[in-house]
């Protein structure tokens, strides 16, 4: 089966995994709980996306296979992501870009997919004049799959290190012109990856929380 990067588009927006389509937890500018879903609000996250394509370019990168979303990467300026703002370990560099989230459907985790993504982002933002990526992450450990932030020890092992920490949710950084220059073809690294070989249907499931829509 074929797999591709893809920018993140707003026709792909409804077909990202279950309970991401209409997540507006980063959309949000009051304070949320740390958890996706906290906010769901599909208008809210359409026209979030919409508005920094226009005034900065693409936000993300998609990983397709045969027409099926594996997982995604999101990602912005700092200061153009509203729940940024008021993270606990305080806003990022608005000169930054951040990762906002990143989540990889059940059928295609551990096989390296995350990596790829990250490393699909960077490409990205290195190719557009970008110095430095932020993001933050959870301490904790157990099953991400909730989590509208990354693993700290995701984020280590990827390069990033604390720049600006707090005990549950610090503040991370990395900069992008202290990594060598890829040559590798993703495209053609994903199409490697142990991937299995049909990605079931998925069955519509009902958003997380709908606490927060108006």
């Amino acid at each position: 089966m074929v797999r591709k990067f893809r920018p993140l588009t707003v026709d792909l927006l409804e077909t990202l995994p279950p309970g991401c389509s209409g997540c507006a937890f980063w959309e949000t500018a009051e304070p949320l709980a740390p958890r996706c879903g906290e906010r769901c609000d599909i208008e809210l996250a359409r026209a979030w996306l919409k508005r920094v394509n226009a005034e900065w370019g693409d936000c993300g990168r998609v990983a397709v296979a045969d027409g099926e979303i594996l997982g995604f990467i999101k990602y912005a300026p700092g200061s153009l992501v509203p729940q940024a703002q008021v993270m606990p370990a305080g806003p990022p560099d608005p000169k930054a870009v951040l990762i906002t989230c990143m989540h990889i459907t059940p059928e295609a985790r551990q096989h390296g997919l995350g990596k790829l993504l990250m490393q699909a982002a960077w490409r990205d933002l290195v190719t557009r004049g970008e110095r430095t990526v932020q993001a933050y992450a959870t301490t904790g450990y157990g099953d991400y799959a909730l989590s509208p932030v990354a693993g700290m020890q995701f984020l280590l092992r990827m390069g990033f290190t604390v720049a600006r920490p707090h005990p549950s949710m610090p503040l991370m950084q990395l900069d992008l012109r202290s990594l060598a220059v890829w040559t590798e073809n993703l495209e053609s690294m994903l199409e490697t990856l142990r991937l299995p070989l049909r990605v079931p249907q998925r069955r519509p499931v009902p958003n997380l929380r709908q606490r927060g829509d108006a």
